[in-house]
This record gives structure tokens, C-alpha cells and sequence, in this order.
């Protein structure tokens, strides 16, 4: 199965324009610290976090820290122009430059940038201070969640440098470039590229905005525009543009994009140059028939992901990112839901990449179960909600991966009522973005699950109340009293421990520090059929794919986790459902594995053997016997009942396949 994977650069450069990474050395101290000179180094990314929240400690620090950091301003930068930007810093920050203040932003999980260039001192060292809380703000996205908020700047910082004019890096730190596609089918498609120039001369200027669309280094077409600028000012073009026959972007069966290279020139002269991906498809649902992308049906088979990972809290490299989509792709997953908040750039861009259809929120999130609100009616509140959709749709307008903005998750009606918040969030999110269709996770009946283009619910049967196969009676029963409705199932899951195993397939309490994972494993059995046998359910979204921090959970094999990951919080065990999953969604690897494998010191000699292949038909051998041949039973699923264990070790064998294509897997069972 091949994997694609962008290349990471931490020190950008080209002829018009420098990006220079400034994750390198900084000096950081907790808000408490006032002593001078004591500090301790830090490279970015970074959280303070990442072991007190992830010890269960419920009191970990939600509070001020300090990041500083000295660079030199050379003096040849003089006369052009200078940016600061944030990917990402949890949650308020405050940004000083030589001790003056020079902007906050009030949100941890989108883009933020800064022109300091008449802010710096020109070959001299400048001292950049960032104070940055994670403590609760009643007018900042999210009030609460089931997840960690982990502080710090946990993403990438770059200085950028540019002419004193160049495509504006400062609308909402988009690219400055919007490609919207419309009328896009196997024959042709129409695209209207808008291009914002920053004129940052003390005069009125002309300029030329030149674009090529690209397949790799053949050009498919140019063409170009004049722009007028007052000074110091921001002007824009649009550049319409037709394809015929174009390659479309195709999902995991064909991710292709074009590149399109954007440059700005004055007086004949390139001045600026930035490239978008434009990945060229389109899509619709259906509430009878489910998702259909470029005319063929798709059913989508998704996760959530939340950003950390143990020992590093929400601070990851890109090796991280890396490893996640790969295990995703593994799995034969072709969505994916980023829950509750925008994810890092450079994971949108493996996205893109690699063809996963994707799902990107704000932050709006409910309490759930819990207590606290996630809906303020506060004019703060709400205009921060904006802000948060206008950075996230502009920040990455260009990715094809993304057909879907979700505005929230889990709100309640309790006290200041959301539903019309919500309606003018989707109003919002549609002049924004015309060409995508919004959507949100609900747990609620009632007015505003009508409000989005599609809707889905968190739904967990078989976990929280309620039998595991009573998913698909839901699904009917809304379906039959909603024929129009378009529905998903946002979230379903279950915990479990890979430490904890018993013979007898048996529910536990949700909130108990038992977690058997073969539980978790036939929930996921129960829930998948359901789903695979209505095609009116446009899109699932597994619960979680990998464990992840949440500091008030007292359950499972420790407190501080959400264990419902069918991953393990470190990456390094998949658990039975994820091969569960591999054997039903991936279709080119050869999967055969035995369930409940970790259960090792059994105490019963009468015992059961479960297997997860996409073989025909596989064979199993137990302390050398053969105990026979079977079929599956469906969706990949072979089972033996009443296999005697001897005392002591036994080995578990299973075979399938011929030749070349011949595969085995075993593990040892003790009987005490």
C-alpha cells in the first residue's frame, strides 16, 4: 500500500520570499517565575503539559507561561517586508516584540500572523516574548470537552520575508489565495483564482499576478491580470480559468492534484511567488444513497482524531503526523473526522495527499455527559465562534481533502439556547465557502439538527446503555421518520484495555477500571454490520483511532485516559478492532490475525478461538492438531467454540492462502 508523505522543510527559502523556522531555542518559564535569568530551554513544538495531564492529576497547570527567544534582524532585510507566524498556541497568547505589545489571539487550534516590519530593529538582535495561558476563558472556543488543553506553542513558528509587496500572508493567515472550483465534472471544470496583494509602499502601485497550473513539471495553462494597490493597502484579483478533461482528485483511488503557481510582479520584474494544491473533484450526498464522490458512491469509512499522544501531550513532529495517516491508511480508512478543532497544516496537507476525505470543525463543543456549558450567549463568545470559522475555512480553502466544516459538537439547550448561533454559523460558513457542505456531530433530538446541510449523530450503543446492534434499529427508525434527512453517525466506540481479558464475553461499567478488549472488539462488530448494511448513512466515524488524554476520566487501566482509541495513546498497539477493520476496509493487504490473542493466563480448558481474515477460508492447528477448515462467517469474522487447552502452554495457529500469498499467525496461550 503506498503512502504519501510531503516534504518537511524547517528552514523554507526560495528566490522571492524566506521562510525561516524559529522552533529552535527558546527560553521558557511558568507565569509564576519572576526571578530574572531563570528559564529553562525549550524547542518548539512544545506544550507544559505533556506529563501532568497525562498523569490524571485533574488540578494540571491551566496557567501563564512565557516563551522568549532572540533573533537577529539582517541588516539586508531592510526595505522589505517582515511576518511572525503562529500554526498553532493554546490557548490566549500575547505577542511582544522588543517589550511592545503587538497582538493577541484568542483561539489554540488555527494560524495567527503578525507584519513586524516596523516593529524590529535592523541588524540587531530582537527579543520575541510570547505569554501564553491555557486557563478557561468564558469568551474562547472550547468551554469545556472530554480532552486535554494542553498549553504552550505546540505548533511551528516562522519568520517570513518578503518584498515590500507580495501575496498577503494577513488575511486571517490564509495563503492569500482562494481557488474555487465550480462546475467541476469528467469533462471540464471552472476555477476562479482570487489573489490578494499587500502593497506595502507609501504610493499607489501596479502590479501583475501571473498563474500556471501545473502537472508536475508540465504546463497545463497560464494566465494572467493587472492589480492596482493604494498604498499600504490590500487589493485583489480574480483569474477565471477553464479545464477540459481534467484529472480529478479521486479520493484514496487517485489523490492527484495540480499545483498552481501564483506569482507577483512588478514592473515586469517577480517579485513574489506562493503554490497551492488544486485538487479538482466534486461530491454530494444523498439521504437515500450516502455519499457520491465524482459521480460514483463512496462509502465513507471513517475515524476521529484527536491531536496528542502519550509523552508528548499535543506538542507532535512531523513524524508523528506521518505515523498516524499511515495507520490510518493501513486500516483502509477513507475519511476521517478531526475532532473537536482544526489539526496542524501539515496534516491537512498528508490529507490531501494521500486522499482521505475529511471532516474539519471548530472547536464549538457541548459537555456531553458532563456538567458546564459549551454555548455562552455572550457577544465575545459568539464573535470569537466566528473567528474561529473565518480562520479555519480561509487557513485551508485549498485543501481537496476537505468536503465538509462541522460548526459543533454536543451542545446542549440547557439555559442560553445555540439554535440560533448555529443557523448564523452556517449562514457564515456558506458565504465563506459556497462550494462545501457544512455539518455537525449531535447527541440531541430537536431543531437543530436541521440546521446544517447534513447532520450525524454520537452514538454509543452497546457502551453507554443499550445493545451494541441496536445501532441499525436507530439508524431505520430516524431514516423512516426523516426520509429527507441526510444522517451519519459521527462518533461510535467503546473502551478497552489491551491489559484487560476475560473468557466470558461480558458488558463492563463504562466508568469502571475494567475495560476488557474483546468487548470493545465485538461492539465494533455489531456497530460495522450495521452500518455496512445501510447505505442511507452517508458517513461513519470510529471513536477514537487512537487513545488520547483526558484528565477527569477515572476508568480502564488508568486514570487520565480516554481509552475508546482502537490504537493504542503511544501508536504501539493496534488493538482486535482495529484489525477487525483492517480485514473488512483494506483490500489489498492480506489480513489474518486471532482476536483476544493477549489474553494469556487462562484458567478455563474449554475455551474459544476468533480470527480476523479477508481469506476465503482459514485453517486452524492447535498444539500441532488440526482442528479444521472454516469459512467466514461474514465481514471477515471465523470462529471456533469448544477448543480444549492442555495445561500449560499452547500454541494457537492459523493458516490461509496458498503459494505466495500463504499466511500465518500464532500466539501462545497458558492454562493454569
Amino acid at each position: 500500500m503506498a503512502l504519501l508523505f510531503c516534504g518537511w522543510t524547517a528552514n523554507a527559502q526560495s528566490e522571492y520570499r524566506q521562510q525561516i523556522s524559529l522552533n529552535k531555542d527558546w527560553r521558557f518559564t511558568y507565569g509564576y517565575v519572576v526571578k530574572k535569568n531563570v528559564y529553562e530551554r525549550v524547542n518548539i513544538p512544545h506544550t507544559w503539559n505533556q506529563a501532568d495531564a497525562n498523569s490524571g492529576n485533574l488540578d494540571y497547570y491551566r496557567g501563564l507561561g512565557n516563551y522568549e527567544k532572540d533573533i537577529l534582524i539582517k541588516p539586508e532585510w531592510k526595505g522589505k517586508r517582515i511576518f511572525l507566524k503562529f500554526d498553532g498556541v493554546n490557548t490566549v497568547s500575547n505577542t511582544f516584540i522588543n517589550g511592545v505589545h503587538v497582538g493577541e489571539h484568542r483561539g489554540g487550534y488555527t494560524s495567527f500572523i503578525y507584519e513586524l516590519t516596523n516593529k524590529v530593529k535592523y541588524g540587531e538582535k530582537n527579543n520575541i516574548w510570547v505569554r501564553v495561558t491555557n486557563a478557561l476563558h468564558l469568551d474562547v472556543m472550547p468551554l469545556v470537552g472530554d480532552f486535554n488543553f494542553y498549553g504552550g506553542i505546540y505548533r511551528d513558528v516562522h519568520l517570513i520575508v518578503t518584498d515590500k509587496a507580495c501575496i498577503s500572508p494577513l488575511d486571517y493567515a490564509s495563503p492569500g489565495i482562494y481557488l474555487a472550483q465550480s462546475n467541476v465534472s469528467k469533462k471540464s471544470a471552472h476555477v476562479d483564482a482570487r489573489v490578494l496583494v499587500s502593497n506595502g509602499y507609501d504610493s499607489k502601485e501596479k502590479f501583475q499576478v501571473e498563474l500556471a497550473v501545473k502537472d508536475g513539471d508540465k504546463v497545463v495553462l497560464t494566465k494572467q491580470a493587472d492589480v492596482e494597490a493604494a498604498a499600504k493597502q490590500q487589493a485583489e484579483t480574480t483569474i477565471a480559468f477553464d479545464m477540459k478533461n481534467p484529472h480529478l482528485w479521486n479520493g484514496r483511488k487517485d489523490p492527484f492534484m495540480y499545483q498552481v503557481v501564483v506569482k507577483l510582479k512588478k514592473d515586469g520584474k517577480v517579485i513574489d511567488q506562493k503554490v497551492q494544491p488544486l485538487g479538482l473533484r466534486f461530491y454530494h450526498v444523498d439521504a437515500d444513497k450516502g455519499f457520491f464522490l465524482n459521480g460514483e458512491h463512496l462509502k465513507l469509512q471513517g475515524v476521529c482524531r484527536h491531536q496528542d499522544r502519550s509523552g508528548f501531550g499535543n506538542a507532535l513532529q512531523p513524524q508523528h503526523h506521518e505515523e498516524d495517516v499511515a495507520i490510518l491508511m493501513e486500516m483502509g480508512a477513507n475519511s476521517i473526522r478531526l475532532s473537536h478543532y482544526p489539526h496542524a497544516p501539515y496534516f491537512y496537507d498528508l490529507l490531501d495527499k494521500n486522499g482521505i476525505v475529511t471532516w474539519s470543525e471548530i472547536p464549538l463543543v457541548g459537555p456531553g455527559g458532563y456538567r458546564d456549558k459549551g454555548f455562552v450567549n455572550l457577544p465575545a463568545f459568539k464573535e470569537n465562534g466566528r473567528l474561529h470559522l473565518k480562520e479555519m475555512i480561509r487557513q485551508n480553502y485549498n485543501h481537496p481533502s476537505i468536503c465538509f466544516w462541522g460548526l459543533f459538537n454536543e451542545l446542549k439547550y440547557d439555559g442560553d439556547n445555540p439554535v440560533e448561533y448555529v443557523k448564523e454559523l452556517n449562514a457564515l460558513a456558506h458565504k465563506e465557502d459556497p462550494t462545501r457542505i457544512t455539518t455537525a456531530a449531535s447527541f440531541r433530538d430537536g431543531e437543530i439538527n436541521d440546521i446544517t446541510d447534513l447532520i450525524a449523530w454520537n452514538k454509543y450503543y452497546g457502551w453507554y446503555g443499550g445493545d451494541a446492534s441496536y445501532i441499525g434499529t436507530w439508524a431505520d427508525e430516524m431514516h423512516k421518520k426523516h426520509p429527507g434527512r441526510k444522517i451519519g453517525v459521527s462518533e461510535y466506540g467503546a473502551g478497552a484495555s489491551i491489559f484487560h481479558h476475560q473468557e466470558e464475553l461480558k458488558k463492563t461499567n463504562p466508568g469502571a477500571y475494567w475495560h476488557p478488549e474483546a468487548w470493545q472488539a465485538y461492539y465494533h462488530e455489531e456497530n460495522w454490520i450495521a452500518f455496512a448494511e445501510r447505505p442511507f448513512v452517508w458517513g461513519t466515524y470510529i471513536w477514537n483511532l487512537f487513545d488520547f488524554g483526558a484528565v477527569h476520566r477515572t476508568e480502564g487501566d488508568r486514570a487520565g485516559k480516554n481509552d475508546k482509541g482502537i490504537v493504542s495513546f503511544d501508536r504501539k498497539v493496534k488493538k482486535d478492532a482495529w484489525w477487525f477493520y483492517k480485514a473488512n476496509w483494506n483490500k489489498e493487504d492480506a489480513v489474518l490475525y486471532i482476536a483476544n490473542r493477549r489474553y494469556i493466563e487462562r484458567t478455563e480448558a474449554k475455551t474459544k478461538v476468533r480470527v480476523y481474515s479477508n481469506f476465503d477460508e482459514v485453517e486452524l492447528i492447535v498444539n500441532g492438531k488440526v482442528v479444521g477448515k472454516q469459512k467466514s462467517k461474514g465481514y471477515c469474522i471465523f470462529h471456533w467454540d469448544n477448543i480444549t487447552l492442555q495445561k500449560g502452554d499452547n500454541r494457537v495457529v492459523v493458516r490461509a492462502g496458498k503459494g505466495k500469498n500463504k499466511k500465518e499467525d500464532t500466539c501462545t496461550w497458558v492454562l493454569q
